[in-house]
């Protein structure tokens, strides 16, 4: 998979999610990351409350014991989520990035990520902090996850520096963030603005649009693929997965990728084989007629 420039940023367009490593044995997470890195997946999602720092610690073990990994990866992570509440505050964001660095055993961050929006955050605040963290070295980019275009827009007049992602929820079963573009003026569900235009937004500022959860279905509730409640997706995604010869999967995050400013994909999985089929997808540019099929097969029609 080659590296390409999403946004103002490098990496690659498969990112392998860490969410779910705590846990794993350390050799077998070494061979997971080692896989993705063959498989030409260079980038690397975390986030302090993933296995409760578990997941971080883990994956710093494996840089400690294999000197020199850490310069070909591109390692960003999120903070922002507390025990029953959101925290965005100065002193939080600073104390965060120092655990983070601290379990991953690296000097920095290509990227922090502000994981949600915080209703009591003050820009200003952010600002400070994203302005003692570049000086320091400790971070080299910075982004959001989950916010809408106004949020964004908010934070920028403030910041200092250009938010680089916007970390989304979207797949072929969460795509409202594509819904609202199609169904503009559309007196019914589809047609609900339910970002404000993020995704044009985004595009519009160069902020690259990150997907997670990109074969999942609902907050979690499960993966679209095999799923006895899309019958017809997963007739569709066979058909043109066979056609291409990779997985249902592939086919499922190439649609992302297909999508104008989204960039890239965090795949969470922790099996080597998915992270070799999943990489897959990078190589893979639906058609427009294949595009739009898998879009209608999802259960969503245009107007």
């Amino acid at each position: 998979m080659n590296e390409r420039q999403f946004g103002k940023s490098l990496g690659s367009p498969v990112v392998l999610g860490c969410m779910r490593m705590a846990g794993m044995a350390k050799e077998d997470a070494d061979k997971l990351i080692g896989t993705a890195m063959e498989n030409g997946i260079c980038s690397f999602d975390h986030a302090d409350i993933y296995g409760g720092g578990e997941s971080e610690k883990l994956f710093g073990q494996v840089l400690a014991g294999r000197p020199g990994l850490r310069e070909g990866m591109f390692i960003q992570s999120k903070c922002g989520i507390r025990q029953g509440m959101y925290d965005l505050s100065e002193e939080y964001i600073l104390d965060a990035v120092d655990g983070i660095l601290e379990r991953l055993h690296t000097d920095y961050l290509d990227l922090l990520i502000l994981h949600r929006p915080d209703a009591l955050m003050e820009p200003e605040e952010i600002a400070e902090a994203f302005d003692r963290l570049t000086e320091s070295g400790k971070v080299r980019r910075f982004g959001v996850s989950n916010m809408n275009a106004g949020q964004i827009a908010l934070l920028q007049d403030w910041i200092h520096t250009d938010l680089w992602v916007d970390q989304m929820q979207l797949s072929l079963a969460h795509s409202l963030l594509v819904d609202e573009g199609i169904n503009v003026n559309m007196a019914d569900k589809p047609g609900e603005v339910h970002t404000g235009g993020t995704l044009d937004y985004c595009r519009l500022h160069r902020i690259a649009v990150q997907c997670w959860s990109p074969l999942q279905y609902g907050f979690f509730e499960g993966t679209f693929l095999e799923s006895s409640r899309y019958p017809e997706l997963n007739e569709v995604l066979e058909e043109i997965a066979g056609r291409y010869e990779v997985t249902k999967g592939a086919v499922a995050v190439a649609w992302l990728l297909r999508i104008p400013g989204v960039e890239q994909a965090i795949v969470g999985t922790t099996k080597e084989k998915r992270v070799g089929e999943l990489s897959k997808a990078a190589q893979i540019r639906l058609t427009r007629e294949e595009w739009y099929r898998l879009y209608r097969s999802a259960g969503n029609r245009l107007p």
